[in-house]
């Protein structure tokens, strides 16, 4: 390598150097479903601002800076059922890449869906953010459903489900 090489590589990638490619911000969430047989545990929404009232996988959320979809998603299991899930146990389902077209950073998304089928503890709500807390066989869902969760439960019961899975494209 050359020295004027050298001083001209790009280490990180900078705001300056995402605006000036065109890029956008992905926000990635890890969603865990977890299985009992072929039941599945949802939470109903509440006090969020986003899809309230509708039902959900039992934890999902954002993957904080510096960690990994693995930590994230058993995280997320701790914080919002209360149980114990070894990031060994968590079975990628699949990745969606999700837009909600509106151009706007926030609306691009990965989000990593996981199934459990073995966590210490017994589910219960911890955060206030849902109303209600259920098993619910995958042929008799409640409703409504976020949609793009909906999506990728009713492809599991379907058994095609994919291993990328776009959403509002």
């Amino acid at each position: 390598m050359t020295e004027n090489t050298a001083k001209t590589e790009q280490t990180e990638y900078t705001e300056a150097y995402a605006a000036d490619h065109g890029r956008y911000a992905v926000i990635p969430a890890a969603y865990v479903l977890l299985r009992r047989g072929d039941e599945v545990l949802l939470q109903l929404r509440r006090g969020t601002g986003y899809y309230d009232g509708h039902w959900a996988c039992g934890a999902a959320g954002h993957v904080e800076r510096g960690e990994t979809l693995l930590t994230g998603a058993a995280r997320e299991a701790s914080e919002e059922l209360g149980v114990e899930v070894d990031e060994s146990d968590l079975e990628v389902l699949t990745v969606m890449h999700r837009t909600g077209a509106t151009g706007a950073a926030i609306d691009e998304r990965i989000d990593v869906f996981f199934q459990v089928t073995r966590w210490q503890g017994d589910p219960h709500l911890v955060e206030d953010k849902a109303a209600d807390l259920g098993w619910f066989p995958l042929d008799a869902l409640p409703d409504p459903v976020v949609p793009h969760e909906l999506a990728v439960i009713e492809a599991l019961r379907e058994r095609r489900l994919a291993p990328i899975t776009p959403f509002g494209f």
